[in-house]
């Protein structure tokens, strides 16, 4: 009799559901970790060798940033896709952070107003994609 009320107890716990986000979602966070990984790595290993290959007159349209501030934001950039890859909210803030810093580069570098708007815009397709839903939640609401 005891060993039944035991099944019973077992059965009336609430049943754990890992965390599940849709293939969108997943495909996405790994792209931004590729693609940050590569931009980190081009501005703080290639970017000389970069400059080297582009004509003199199209040099003068690039901005006059440091590229190794450039690639410590790539760098951060990577280790927040990987906080949201684990569930993290603080990497989808972080996101937020190294836009706004790198929209605050970008207006000192005398950057037109679509080039520095564009990385707030990417920050906003982000939140966007975290939205899709898998089971009826979305990633954003499965965030710590």
């Amino acid at each position: 009799m005891l060993e039944n009320n035991n099944i019973l107890d077992d059965m009336n716990q609430p049943t754990l559901h890992p965390k599940e986000r849709h293939g969108c979602v997943t495909t996405w966070l790994i792209l931004m970790i590729i693609g940050n990984a590569i931009v980190a790595l081009i501005y703080l290993f290639y970017w000389d060798k970069l400059m080297e290959n582009i004509p003199d007159e199209s040099l003068a349209q690039i901005p006059n940033v440091n590229p190794t501030i450039l690639g410590i934001l790539g760098i951060l950039n990577l280790i927040f896709a990987i906080l949201l890859f684990q569930w993290k909210k603080i990497g989808f803030w972080g996101f937020l952070g190294t836009s706004v810093i790198t929209l605050i580069l970008n207006i000192q570098a005398g950057m037109g107003v679509s080039s520095v708007i564009g990385g707030l815009v990417g920050v906003a397709i982000l939140y966007g994609i975290l939205q899709i839903k898998k089971n009826d939640v979305s990633t954003w609401e499965g965030l710590e």
